[in-house]
């Protein structure tokens, strides 16, 4: 038999399965506890520098404030409008940069937003960075987290029946071990790391993205840059029909096109970058000189690979890096769901 503190889990993943498929389920509170909760195991790979951490949080309050307007206008999808929204312009929302050789960002869709330190040294310039960031604001914007969450507790609690299911087929001799590799397994894909937005999520969070950033001030024109470098890099070899984003190469052509689709007006929306060409390059430098003396011990790592195990937001290509931090993940729940 199932254990009992497995059998619980069990019954309130279904429970949420079911609550979600009556139409409820993930609300913005949930969201942001669990999130504020994934930030403490990502925590020791948080960059606290000052001048970089304000340098950042700069870009983000930039991108926030322009979105804030755009709200109060009616801008958004129908999922922006599900709640109310006052908390995703309050001063808890949070840039951070963090420290990853993993070409990424991603969001929990929280209060936390996530910029690993190898895509900053990717980028050339702060329009770059500024079109990444805007990117991940707009997935808590248009609430993508909250939707993943109601398709994985749905895809849980499918999962999670069969494990109980495949403890009462194991019968007494076979059933805890039938049972507990079975829902340890699911629930080791109920987390953060098992949940990538789909091709829609990130296609709606380049549109929104696209229109915090230009309001924001940055150029138009650079806002598809740092896709079409990742396309010079090699990253775009992934067919879409088997990917769950959007090639880099149609990215790059929207992008373009909306820019070239602006009123005349939107000149005036223009901004002088927070830092220069020469200036984020020594952000850039700082960056590296603060991640090489951040200490190794085993909670960096443990962070660090937690960090690598999320879906990529930015390239379509899964990076090895990517692929074996997500196995060690999976043990690691198996063995917690035993």
């Amino acid at each position: 038999m199932l254990s009992r503190q497995l059998l619980n889990r069990v019954l309130v993943v279904l429970g949420a399965a079911v609550v979600c498929m009556l139409g409820g389920c993930a609300s913005d509170s949930s969201v942001i506890s669990q999130a504020d909760n994934f930030y403490t195991d990502l925590k020791p790979a948080v960059v606290t520098d000052p001048e970089v951490s304000k340098y950042l949080q700069k870009i983000g309050d930039r991108i926030i404030a322009a979105a804030k307007k755009e709200d109060a206008k009616g801008v958004g999808p129908d999922s922006h409008k599900s709640e109310k929204t006052d908390w995703m312009y309050g001063s808890n929302m949070k840039f951070y940069l963090v420290n990853s050789k993993t070409l990424n960002a991603f969001t929990t869709g929280g209060n936390q937003m996530y910029i690993y330190n190898e895509l900053l040294q990717q980028c050339e310039d702060e329009d770059e960075l500024a079109a990444v960031m805007a990117h991940e604001y707009a997935h808590v914007y248009c609430r993508h987290v909250q939707q993943g969450m109601n398709r994985q507790y749905t895809i849980l609690g499918l999962a999670l029946g069969a494990g109980a299911a495949g403890a009462v087929a194991g019968g007494k001799e076979h059933g805890a071990e039938y049972g507990t590799a079975a829902a340890g397994g699911a629930m080791a894909l109920g987390s953060f790391v098992g949940m990538g937005f789909t091709r829609k999520d990130e296609a709606q969070a380049d549109e929104y993205g696209f229109d915090f950033y230009t309001h924001a001030g940055w150029d138009p024109k650079r806002f598809g840059a740092f896709f079409q470098k990742m396309i010079d890099l090699g990253y775009d070899k992934t067919p879409e029909e088997l990917s769950d984003h959007p090639t880099l190469a149609s990215r790059v052509q929207v992008a373009n096109k909306r820019a070239a689709e602006l009123p005349k007006s939107a000149k005036k929306w223009a901004k002088a970058p927070i830092a220069d060409k020469d200036e984020f390059a020594k952000i850039k430098a700082r960056a590296v000189q603060v991640t090489k003396a951040m200490p190794s011990d085993e909670q960096l790592q443990q962070a660090q690979t937690l960090l690598a195990a999320f879906g990529n937001c930015i390239v379509p290509t899964e990076q090895p890096e990517q692929v074996e931090a997500r196995k060690k993940t999976v043990v690691t729940g198996k063995k917690k769901g035993s």
